[in-house]
């Protein structure tokens, strides 16, 4: 099993509640970006295209905790730039598993080894790292040469000490299904407890803008890839999610499923698009405009099928109706007949 009895029980727990009371928008992981600075250039993030004074910020722990706080949902996944820059981060993690947030910490792993003094090992704390495929791909994908070996080193030393770990991949247009099939072979040969996907999203800023992919060819690339899953395989996942990503179901997004608190503040409406900042959350909840985003009704939107916008959307069908719930059991317990 990809995740845990006691996460999945209290995400369970909270979506259920949630609708229980009536709430019609609810947050499920919170996208807290303590910094923007990042020790890679890879060529498909726009982050590090700030200016140095932007770049140079921090959050506090204490505005961490805040928002975590004032957010409520129950997972809190740490991006950035790179978190384990940020010399405050042992902090923000050991206060957000005091408040039993169940944190991702996602990082490309050049540090994570000469860290992990620094963390606890804990049923709450997962270092999910960034791995965009095997080695040649992976180290093309971050613009450098010898990473993809650094992250596997950093993966077996915190695997050792026991520590949760899970990799994200973001696949482009160029991505070779038999290679990615061959590096989730990898991942489980390693002992990763889970992996996460994702397409590739067109950030303004990023320097390379043609390998993209469109709402089209992400469905016909996930459905080579994700054909015949292997039994071992185990996706940190909504199987509903991976079903979108292959075609076989749609869904409109579902933006404030995974709000982004960062420097600037909560920003609207979602991860991935700039549109403004509010100070609280219950603004963002309130002043932004959601009608105007998502397929069909943003431009910017088109060809967009990433998780922060669409796994909420599918955990939302799991819950919300009996065919959606049905389908969730029987992908989960037969991953194979997908």
């Amino acid at each position: 099993m990809a995740v845990p009895v006691s996460q999945m029980f209290t995400v369970t727990k909270y979506v259920v509640t949630q609708k229980l009371k009536g709430v019609k928008r609810y947050p499920l992981v919170l996208m807290l970006e303590p910094l923007f600075r990042c020790n890679l250039a890879c060529a498909g993030c726009g982050k590090i295209q700030y200016p140095d004074h932007v770049l140079d910020k921090r959050l506090t722990p204490e505005q961490c905790w805040a928002a975590a706080e004032e957010c409520g949902a129950p997972i809190v996944s740490i991006p950035g730039g790179e978190p384990l820059i940020h010399p405050e981060m042992p902090t923000i993690v050991r206060g957000l598993v005091e408040r039993k947030k169940y944190v991702y910490l996602c990082t490309n792993a050049i540090l994570l080894e000469r860290k992990l003094n620094d963390f606890q090992p804990s049923k709450y704390l997962t270092f999910s790292i960034h791995m965009d495929g095997l080695q040649e791909e992976h180290d093309i994908a971050v613009c450098r040469d010898g990473v993809y070996n650094v992250a596997v080193k950093a993966i077996k030393q915190a695997l050792k000490r026991g520590f949760r770990v899970t990799t994200n991949t973001t696949l482009f247009d160029d991505a070779n299904p038999e290679r990615v099939r061959k590096f989730f072979d990898a991942m489980m040969e390693l002992g990763v407890e889970g992996m996460m996907l994702s397409p590739g999203y067109s950030y303004e800023k990023a320097p390379d803008q043609k390998n993209f992919l469109r709402r089209q060819r992400t469905r016909e690339l996930f459905s080579h890839i994700l054909h015949k899953p292997k039994r071992g395989w185990r996706f940190n996942q909504s199987p509903l999610f991976l079903d979108f990503l292959m075609g076989k179901v749609d869904y409109q997004c579902t933006p404030w499923g995974n709000p982004t608190y960062n420097i600037f503040g909560w920003q609207k409406p979602c991860y991935l698009l700039q549109d403004g900042y509010t100070t609280t959350f219950r603004e963002l909840l309130d002043q932004t405009n959601w009608d105007k985003y998502g397929t069909g009704r943003n431009e910017k939107c088109a060809d967009c099928m990433v998780h922060c916008g669409y796994e909420a959307s599918a955990v939302n069908d799991t819950f919300g109706s009996l065919r959606g719930f049905g389908r969730t059991v029987v992908t989960t317990l037969m991953p194979t007949a997908r």
